[in-house]
């Protein structure tokens, strides 16, 4: 049988992915099960899903080791790879911001030679140097960015916001939006061509349960 390979990361978004899938008539019981494993086949629906972390599911699907991914917005802009974009799914939605202290409102382009920490130093460096003309040192972090300003190590900080809750708490504010992020579904460029006769159907109908999604919440 050929699989049908669905890249997903586990947690929150995960959850949301599988409950669309299912809703668009596929069988993802295998998923549910609790399980340590990283690869879980379905043979009966022909699926085969591969739990990774978010930021290598673009990786996996650009390399052909899966067809198809379920990834935020901000990982794709992040990693740059040659996937075909097929459909917003509209959950997980949340922005990729500037932030910093709240005496900065108004006052960042008056800041030469910034220094950004952020996970996300391509999309930074892209923002300030590229569509911005300025020139800033990206100090890379993994985790608790939030800290970056308060310590003094950089400026400003570039990361995703929901709540702006952890912001607050931390004393710092969104200064500018770079970009809103949703989860979207990718495509390996030729699994879409040498498996068109599966992955169409299902780009359809996720699509399907996605409008009437839409048309339940606009009643």
């Amino acid at each position: 049988m050929q699989f049908l390979n669905i890249a997903l990361s586990k947690g929150r978004l995960a959850e949301q992915a599988i409950e669309l899938i299912e809703a668009s008539g596929y069988n993802c019981q295998v998923v549910r099960d609790p399980s340590r494993k990283l690869i879980l086949e379905d043979h009966e629906a022909g699926l085969r899903f591969i739990m990774a972390k978010p930021a290598d599911i673009p990786t996996y699907v650009d390399y052909g080791a899966a067809d198809i991914g379920i990834v935020g917005k901000d990982t794709l802009l992040e990693e740059k790879r040659l996937l075909y974009e097929v459909l917003n799914l509209g959950f997980g939605y949340c922005r990729l911001c500037v932030c910093g202290p709240e005496s900065l409102a108004g006052k960042l382009d008056q800041i030469p030679n910034k220094r950004v920490a952020t996970k996300y130093p391509r999309v930074a460096r892209e923002y300030f140097e590229s569509k911005k003309q300025q020139s800033v040192e990206i100090i890379r972090l993994n985790g608790s960015v939030e800290l970056a300003p308060l310590v003094g190590l950089a400026e400003v900080i570039v990361d995703i916001v929901e709540s702006g809750r952890t912001l607050r708490e931390n004393g710092l504010v969104v200064l500018e939006t770079i970009a809103d992020v949703s989860a979207r579904m990718v495509v390996n460029r030729v699994s879409m061509k040498m498996k068109a006769e599966r992955i169409q159907p299902f780009i359809e109908a996720v699509g399907r349960q996605l409008e009437a999604r839409k048309d339940q919440a606009s009643e």
